[in-house]
């Protein structure tokens, strides 16, 4: 490609961003949750108030495509792809997906999907620009820290996430779900501009298959490239020795961990062992899950817990046992500047005034194999009747398993698509029992569901923590019926105001 093509411009860094690796770690992480309920909206809020504020990084590509086709209200996402440094690759995506005035009602979007092995130069652009469109405007107008989550389960849209973040100066990535080991130095080579190389998980794959994502930044934006800063890597893990690991053998520099518990929400780590479940058939957890903190702090790094430490006590009993502080989600899942949908989000907060909130860890519902939190509420997906009205699609593939073909090349199945294509490609029909299109789900807590042709409207599935119960803590008066993410900050910093960063400016 040539960069004169592109009309390349190097944005100016800023001095702030420049000095993140060495300001004052944030007591409180937001959370990067689902798909957009961590938007750029709750993490700037987060982060003018002095603590870290986390876009989720999953499925990007599909958020910034639906959004311009659902009109750009405010016209957020153009003003950001008017400061993405590729000009003429933001003008392709607008082109492509921009409506004016946003589809009608009841409109099939536009069809994206998660990147393939050999990805077009289209869908790179679009992945690249989607990372960076949601950092920048997370970190607009104020100097506070940004963090950006991916989940290692999703590999494939990896390395173009990374590099768009990165483009847009993002300070931290954080990553569970899986044995992140290469990210540090993926996120080395990336700040020099170098072509990077992430191994897949394939099943069936042999020490013979090259089963590989490989992304040129260079190649991609024509041989010119801003200054990069590498922002900090934190490992979210579920236990000590998986930490220890982490430190002493990942290939590049691990700044710390946050030390996720069973009872947070999304997606948990299984318990150890062979899982057995109790009468609500859920995942028992037992001691050999707890987690040995002092192990954690032996390593040196700062570490944060996470899993009903959303309280006060919570923070000040984190801290007591040698954390730097905690990662909180729930709390600001229900939060104004989150990206639930409003009318979910204050039916939630209805319900646990009058104390009818049951969260269920549910070991089938989630493709990925791992244990899921799912809020059990009426008229969603965590209702059988609901989901009997569903017929099986998958149609983003976000959390698709890749398999080694009989010819040697990589497949693509998921648990969750229709059964008689899953057994086709060798699938398991046990597998199949009892899982949901998490990847639909989650667009459609945000308000981007899709709607199919026969006129099926996907459905909601919310998730969260067991201590959804106790949100109304953040409520200021009885009258209050929602409550803001400052609310939240104010409220969990409650007695350790001394030890607090700065608000941002």
């Amino acid at each position: 490609m040539d960069p004169s093509n592109d009309a390349f411009a190097l944005p100016a860094p800023s001095s702030n961003r420049l000095d993140a690796p060495c300001r004052r770690e944030p007591i409180i992480i937001q959370g990067g949750m689902g798909v957009a309920v961590s938007g750029w909206e709750l993490a700037s809020a987060v982060a003018k108030a002095g603590q870290l504020g986390v876009v989720s990084g999953t499925a990007l590509d599909t958020v910034l495509a639906r959004r311009l086709q659902l009109g750009d209200p405010g016209g957020h996402m153009r003003r950001a792809l008017d400061a993405f440094p590729y000009p003429a690759m933001a003008r392709r995506i607008i082109d492509r997906y921009f409506v004016d005035g946003g589809l009608p009602p009841g409109a099939t979007l536009a069809a994206t999907r998660s990147l393939s092995v050999n990805p077009s130069r289209e869908e790179l652009e679009l992945v690249v620009a989607a990372n960076f469109v949601e950092v920048y405007l997370a970190q607009e107008n104020h100097d506070g820290l940004v963090g950006i989550n991916y989940l290692e389960k999703i590999q494939t849209p990896t390395l173009p996430s990374l590099f768009g973040a990165m483009l847009a100066g993002v300070d931290y990535v954080l990553m569970g779900a899986g044995i992140p080991r290469l990210i540090p130095g993926i996120l080395d080579r990336l700040q020099d501009g170098l072509e990077v190389e992430l191994p897949l998980n394939i099943i069936g794959a042999t020490e013979d298959d090259p089963f590989v994502m490989r992304f040129n930044p260079m190649e991609l934006c024509g041989g010119e490239i801003p200054w990069l800063n590498r922002p900090k890597f934190l490992a979210i893990v579920a236990s000590a020795p998986l930490a220890t690991m982490l430190k002493r053998k990942s290939n590049g520099r691990v700044d710390g961990f946050v030390i996720e518990g069973p009872s947070a929400g999304g997606h948990n780590a299984p318990p150890r062992g062979k899982m057995t479940l109790d009468d609500r058939g859920e995942p028992i957890y037992g001691r050999r899950d707890d987690v040995d903190l002092e192990a954690i702090a032996a390593l040196g790094l700062p570490f944060w817990l996470a899993g009903s430490y959303g309280s006060a006590e919570g923070v000040r009993r984190a801290i007591e046992a040698g954390a730097t502080g905690v990662q909180v989600g729930t709390a600001f899942a229900f939060c104004r500047e989150s990206g639930l949908r409003p009318e979910l989000r204050d039916h939630v907060l209805s319900e646990c005034r009058e104390g009818r909130l049951e969260v269920r860890t549910d070991p089938l519902a989630s493709p990925t194999g791992f244990p899921f939190k799912v809020l059990q509420l009426a008229g969603t997906m965590s209702d059988d009747a609901v989901c009997a009205e569903r017929c099986r699609v998958c149609d983003l593939g976000y959390l698709q398993q890749g398999y080694r073909k009989e010819d040697g090349t990589i497949g693509w199945r998921c648990p969750g698509e229709p059964v008689k294509s899953y057994v086709a490609k060798g699938g398991d029909i046990e597998d199949t029992v009892g899982r949901k299109c998490v990847c639909n789900c989650l667009l459609a807590n945000v308000g981007m569901q899709q709607t199919r042709r026969n006129g099926y409207e996907e459905k909601e599935l919310l998730t969260c923590g067991t201590d959804v119960a106790t949100l109304g803590q953040f409520l200021r008066s009885p009258e209050q019926t929602s409550y803001s993410a400052v609310d939240v900050i104010d409220h969990l910093l409650t007695g350790i105001s001394a030890h607090c960063p700065t608000p941002a400016g």
